[in-house]
């Protein structure tokens, strides 16, 4: 999708406005707020924090990284691995809202000296060549068409040796898929292809997998878990909308086949695809 698309799927100009509302109900002060109280709402994809977690742990990402979190939202992502790995972590996403909330946070919990924020596009990155050691992206190429040009950015910003991680969503079993999607309010904005499709571009652009796990059955479960109990004040339907109904379709395509969930790392080649 092109900048106004995105911003006409994710922007709605109230997230920083209805984030501090939802901080209010549950009882926290601005002023007192730790990483660890934006969990429940800053990480927008199956498995929240569990995925981040074991992406982070998969990737071997330590303390001398330099990471880019490509697509990165309201900074969940980003300020996990600031906050448990003491890394450097560029975030970039496409949408300006979602950047400013993120600037905005990041600064609330004091991770501002570690994270940096980027406006700017997964497909055409705004860095020079070998500039991190690891990209990190989490339920993102669902928006993007060009996947050759998704992860050829996403090659080229690497050092040879660096890592690729995704937590990401494909085509699954042929049959119907119900919108809205957390990416995609109709089948207009959604970009999805086959597990072996993504690998196939993966490894095109110059990468080498190592890891290439389903963890299709996992996420749904967790999502059916999620969705069963009774929302409490923090949560991604503070600043999603129809975060609920979104969230079901998504259960509901995991669930019948026609959607997956990939949790994959690759290594950049010497010689880029």
């Amino acid at each position: 999708m092109n900048r106004p698309e995105v911003e006409a799927q994710y922007s709605t100009g109230l997230s920083r406005r209805n984030i501090e509302r939802a901080f209010a109900r549950a009882g926290i002060l601005l002023e007192d707020l730790r990483p660890a109280d934006l969990g429940p709402l800053e990480d927008f994809h199956t498995s929240g924090r569990i995925a981040t977690s074991e992406l982070a742990d998969l990737a071997g990402i330590n303390d001398r990284d330099r990471i880019l979190d490509a697509g990165s939202g309201i900074g969940g992502t980003a300020r996990f691995l600031a906050n448990a790995y003491g890394c450097t972590v560029t975030a970039l996403d496409l949408t300006e809202e979602y950047c400013e909330t993120s600037r905005w946070l990041n600064g609330l919990v004091g991770l501002d000296t570690l994270i940096t924020v980027r406006q700017g596009d997964v497909a055409d990155l705004p860095f020079d060549e070998a500039s991190f050691d690891v990209v990190v992206s989490q339920h993102v190429q669902m928006n993007v068409p060009d996947k050759a040009k998704l992860y050829g950015q996403a090659r080229r910003v690497l050092a040879t040796g660096g890592r690729l991680a995704i937590w990401d969503v494909t085509a699954g079993e042929p049959g119907p898929v119900a919108y809205p999607l957390p990416w995609a309010d109709g089948p207009g904005r959604s970009y999805l292809v086959s597990a072996g499709e993504l690998q196939a571009a993966i490894e095109a652009a110059g990468f080498t997998v190592d890891h290439w796990n389903d963890r299709s059955a996992d996420s749904a479960a967790f999502m059916e878990h999620f969705l069963s109990t009774p929302p409490g004040p923090l949560g991604l339907h503070a600043f999603v909308e129809n975060f609920s109904d979104k969230a079901t379709n998504l259960v509901r395509g995991l669930s019948s086949g026609s959607l997956r969930v990939i949790q994959a790392t690759a290594t950049a080649s010497a010689t880029a695809g």
